[in-house]
């Protein structure tokens, strides 16, 4: 399977634009916005998981990077819920589970560099916003390695950004709120990649917006 799969071009997903197809494993279903492979594939994917569902353990023959949107997700290691940010790297093993509240999850797959080893959870809730370079911009740093910057973004209330070059390509996906670019609105559950020398224009909404930002790690895709 190939979608979303020309790195050399922009992708957009909004919510309602593809439809949430069950997965190999009962209740666990999968909205897919990039991916080349079938079920062993490089993936940019939400998934939800059902009251109570399991997924087989597994290897991460290709790293795994998880940020749980809704409910709780949980692994023998420990139980991570809404806004726990998860870094899998390749060669590490676990088994998903999830309670009565169930859990929806943003999971990019096999997009791990293999010298990127750092193995941890951590909450996104509790702290570790810094100021921004400008008033009503603020940045919660979770991840690097290499040319690769993982974050959350925060926007005020009609913020508006100078364009800004992204030479490593980037995507975006609207955790609250909206903010417009000049070729659309993107909403919460909006998703975006934009390729190596893609420009960035930044126009947040009313209610301003927080994003999950990961930047510098799209050049490789067109070596």
């Amino acid at each position: 399977m190939h979608l979303n799969a020309d790195f050399s071009q922009r992708a957009v997903v909004r919510p309602g634009d593809h439809e949430w197809v069950p997965s190999p494993m009962p209740g666990v279903t999968r909205l897919m916005l990039d991916r080349i492979g079938d079920e062993v594939a490089r993936a940019t994917s939400l998934v939800r998981y059902a009251p109570n569902s399991t997924f087989p353990a597994h290897e991460h023959g290709g790293g795994e990077e998880i940020l749980v949107l809704k409910g709780a997700f949980a692994d023998e290691h420990g139980r991570y819920p809404a806004g726990s940010y998860l870094r899998n790297p390749i060669g590490t093993r676990h088994a998903p589970r999830v309670d009565e509240a169930g859990a929806e999850i943003l999971v990019k797959l096999h997009q791990f560099e293999p010298s990127d080893e750092r193995h941890f959870a951590r909450s996104t809730t509790t702290g570790g916003w810094l100021p921004g370079s400008r008033e009503g911009l603020s940045v919660m740093p979770l991840h690097r390695h290499g040319s690769e910057r993982v974050s959350l973004l925060s926007w005020g209330s009609g913020l508006e950004l100078e364009p800004r070059p992204l030479p490593g390509g980037a995507e975006l996906f609207v955790l609250e709120g909206a903010f417009e670019d000049d070729l659309g609105v993107y909403g919460a559950g909006s998703w975006l990649r934009l390729p190596p020398g893609h420009w960035l224009t930044v126009r947040a909404g009313a209610d301003g917006a927080r994003i999950y930002f990961k930047s510098g790690h799209l050049s490789r895709m067109l070596s």
